[in-house]
């Protein structure tokens, strides 16, 4: 059974937001309490962080789908909803998230890095908070945002300073072993390991990881063996370390037809032409193995690499090698530049930025794109006259009506606002009242406006009063 996966695709959903509440105050002795409709509650998010003890992303590859709880919707008497909550996903260090199309997100590395992979949407707001000096009974309330939802793919590329290339049986995983305190697993067949093994090694003062990469063989970047799979995991390796085997019991083989099949895989990889190479010459406590070392040492030695002759069973040259590693490694640490904490940028919107852009699509449709009106779109309830309404007044006082005239709409013309795959269209009209000569202004409860029983006796008997003394000094004898 698969123990160790480094590459997954995830399917992600935040939370959607709460709806908000329509609800009006009702008590004893309190005809016209006002409005007291609750706002939403706010979507979880899905947020990925970097945990130490997570060393594979083997459980997304039994659960690809993962999804954050929604908001709950607001409730009478300003009760507002409860937010949901966040789905945090723990991911290995060194994991590298990607969209579908392969553009990188998040390269996550360090403990407690964080990524929020799905923002959860907002939460609609309540009648109470839609309330205004003109709109002093909304009979509507927002609807919640949907959560964010996509598709990721998260792929593992194991931090390590020390990266074992070589042969299958070359005796990397034997190596690892004998050097740090891991314990992969070692057999006398090509492809013992199956995934990459990660050990820590401590030389003098200097501390560092070293790992092995399985399966490299001749056409490996192109996906023969388990090459392809597996090379990533070199990527962030400082040091690239060649484990021949001057022991093969292969005819059609050598240590230095070896080196150039790996080199010339890497090579075809890409990107790691500037790392400094140590070669290890493997297994010459076996006479056959030391005398074929020291037949190729001056040649390797010719070509600018540093060699180092060990034994992984007998423990020969560990020590030197591990100090060795150690100390290429400290110089490459000591040549990092020093990082910097991250600046916050802010960018704010030029002040002639509207916010949305209208395109003309066809001789008679045009569509509207923007965060502001697709996200209104979003929060409107259609079935309620009074919310499009409202949503109408908001794109009027943004400028889109204008903006429409403008790009040559006339009445009559199909308008869509949002993306093609989900947007709403509507035959626009100019005076977009949306009924308000039957609603009066929207959102406004008449019976406010309604005067006093008192005071409009008082006005009707002063108006007759005034009527009769017109009558009265209108009147002449004759």
């Amino acid at each position: 059974m698969t123990t160790f996966v480094d590459r997954v695709e995830l399917n992600v959903a935040a939370g959607n937001g709460g709806h908000g509440c329509a609800s009006v105050h009702r008590e004893k002795f309190k005809p016209l309490g006002g409005p007291d409709g609750g706002n939403g509650g706010r979507g979880g998010d899905v947020i990925l962080v970097v945990d130490q003890d997570v060393t594979t992303l083997l459980d997304y590859h039994h659960h690809p789908h993962r999804k954050a709880t929604n908001g709950q919707p607001g409730a009478g008497d300003n009760r507002e909803g409860k937010n949901g909550k966040d789905l945090v996903l723990p991911v290995p260090d060194g994991t590298v998230v990607l969209d579908r199309n392969g553009e990188v997100l998040a390269d996550m590395v360090g403990q407690g890095t964080t990524f929020v992979a799905g923002q959860g949407g907002r939460g609609g707001l309540g009648n109470a908070a839609l309330a205004s000096a003109r709109r002093k009974a909304p009979g509507f309330a927002l609807l919640g945002e949907p959560g964010e939802a996509r598709d990721i793919v998260l792929e593992l590329k194991t931090v390590a300073d020390v990266a074992l290339v070589g042969y299958p049986s070359a005796g990397k995983s034997s190596l690892i072993s004998v050097l740090s305190a891991a314990k992969p697993k070692i057999a006398d067949y090509p492809f013992t390991t199956l995934v990459p093994n990660l050990g820590v090694v401590t030389a003098g003062s200097t501390v560092y990881t070293i790992a092995d990469v399985p399966g490299l063989i001749p056409g490996a970047s192109q996906g023969k063996g388990l090459g392809l799979e597996f090379l990533r995991h070199v990527e962030r390796c400082e040091v690239l370390v060649h484990v021949l085997d001057t022991a093969t019991l292969e005819s059609h083989r050598d240590p230095v037809s070896d080196l150039d099949v790996i080199e010339e895989e890497l090579a075809q990889y890409g990107g790691l032409e500037n790392r400094p190479r140590v070669v290890v010459l493997n297994k010459v406590d076996i006479p056959d193995g030391k005398d074929l070392a020291d037949m190729i040492r001056p040649d390797l030695e010719a070509r600018g690499y540093r060699v180092l002759e060990v034994s992984a069973v007998a423990h020969l040259g560990l020590k030197e090698l591990s100090y060795a590693l150690a100390d290429i490694v400290a110089k490459a640490r000591a040549a990092k530049p020093v990082q910097e904490a991250t600046r916050i940028v802010i960018r704010p919107k030029a002040v002639d930025d509207a916010g949305f852009a209208v395109t003309q699509e066809g001789e008679e449709f045009f569509r509207v794109r923007g965060e502001k009106p697709e996200r209104w779109v979003r929060q409107t309830d259609f079935s309620n006259d009074e919310a499009v309404g409202y949503l109408a007044d908001r794109l009027s006082r943004l400028g889109v009506e204008a903006a429409l005239l403008k790009a040559g709409a006339r009445a009559g013309d199909g308008v869509a606002i949002g993306p093609e795959d989900n947007a709403v269209v509507f035959d626009w009209e100019p005076t977009m009242s949306a009924g308000a000569e039957m609603l009066g202004r929207r959102g406004e409860d008449h019976r406010f406006e309604a005067p006093r029983p008192a005071a409009q006796r008082r006005r009707d008997r002063d108006a007759e009063r005034d009527e009769a003394t017109e009558e009265y000094e209108g009147f002449r004898p004759f």
